[in-house]
């Protein structure tokens, strides 16, 4: 499937991590010379840079992740190609930075300039608010359509998506016949393990995607084979790849020796783009658009995202062994977006749930000492 454990350490989810199946690419990356097309960015990013540089090039970034430092390998492919430029970058549950975000504009207090979240609905709230600053970065035109917003106060970094990840000697022949109700045979008990579905919302939507398909009779049947639980993607992808766990119901970047990834045939799996924004009371808005800006390059897209993920870009390739995921016929990355925006149904799904799976226990896994706090990344 092309998912390594290299790219599991790299995978969000995307969160995200986040980020993990992420798609809507095109195979036709060559649909704009690659020479040129990256020329003419680079060009464009020399007169950001300089423009970052006058600023004071220094910005703050608050990135939807659920590990410490999970997704610093973004910023620091940036600042060796933009030496002098400061970029702080904060890791945390997109649930938390997006009320740190709101706590520092309610108080006029605002660090972050940057943010990069799986939580969807907070940028079409903050755009209605007037919070967010109108900017098309480059490459605006080549981002897929769904992995921006038409007035320009929002672009994506990536498309993330999550699905089951399940033992190489319990997948079938393909391992994309996999369905949920497979989860439900005696070889699972006390064998699966999943982030828990009502601390994160994507984990929370492939849930309600199974229930929408097999009823909450399969969520019974699953609550009977006593799933382990955990905070965070890394320990539920992390328990099936090294084979201490035989199943998972909603992950990414699960594919190693003891396990695989499975993009399902028929059962629906959620993806979406991880929409990123600058503010627009940001006191650093020239280097916060050079780093979108590079983020949404060609160049980057190739070297940076499509290492680990699918790019929204048209004129970047998906990694090896992966379709775009206009090819996979059971997701949408429309349909988590749609989901998020109803927070009073997603709070009474997320109630019930938490009737067969009980309440969230453990530590935050990105921030486990509680040092965040409300204002982190200040300068």
């Amino acid at each position: 499937m092309g998912f390594t454990r290299r790219t599991l350490l790299r995978t969000a989810a995307l969160g995200t991590a986040a980020a993990g199946l992420q798609a809507m690419t095109s195979n036709a990356a060559s649909a704009a010379p690659a020479g040129r097309t990256t020329a003419g960015e680079q060009e464009q990013l020399q007169a950001l840079y300089r423009a970052a540089k006058d600023e004071g090039g220094r910005a703050t970034l608050y990135m939807g992740g659920d590990a410490p430092g999970f997704f610093d390998f973004i910023p620091q492919a940036f600042l060796a190609q933009f030496p002098g430029i400061q970029v702080k970058t904060i890791t945390d549950l997109s649930k938390y930075h997006d009320a740190r975000i709101d706590n520092q504009l309610a108080t006029g207090n605002l660090v972050a300039d940057i943010a990069i979240l799986q939580t969807t609905q907070d940028f079409d709230r903050w755009k209605a608010m007037g919070e967010l600053l109108r900017y098309r970065p480059v490459g605006w035109d080549k981002v897929f359509d769904n992995a921006k917003d038409p007035d320009g106060y929002w672009a994506s970094a990536y498309y993330g998506a999550f699905a089951p990840i399940v033992g190489i000697h319990q997948a079938p022949a393909d391992p994309n016949d996999f369905r949920a109700t497979d989860l439900l045979s005696p070889v699972f008990t006390d064998k699966i393990i999943s982030t828990w579905p009502n601390d994160d919302d994507a984990v929370l939507f492939q849930y309600k995607l199974f229930v929408d398909q097999y009823g909450w009779g399969w969520l019974e049947k699953f609550a009977a084979q006593r799933p382990t639980y955990v905070r965070g993607l890394g320990g539920s992808i992390g328990g099936v790849t090294d084979g201490s766990y035989l199943a998972s119901p909603a992950g990414a970047g699960g594919t190693g020796p003891n396990s695989v990834q499975v993009l399902p045939a028929h059962d629906r799996f959620p993806s979406w783009a991880q929409r990123a924004a600058i503010f627009r009371r940001s006191p650093h808005q020239a280097t916060a658009k050079l780093f979108l800006s590079w983020l949404l390059s060609q160049q980057a897209q190739q070297d940076v995202i499509a290492g680990f993920t699918w790019s929204v870009r048209a004129d970047v390739a998906p990694p090896a062994g992966l379709k775009p995921l206009a090819d996979y016929r059971t997701t949408d990355p429309l349909d988590f977006p749609k989901f998020m925006s109803d927070r009073a149904a997603v709070d009474r799904f997320k109630s019930q749930v938490e009737l067969y799976v009980g309440a969230v226990q453990g530590p935050n896994p990105a921030d486990p000492q509680n040092t965040l706090g409300r204002t982190p990344g200040r300068f």
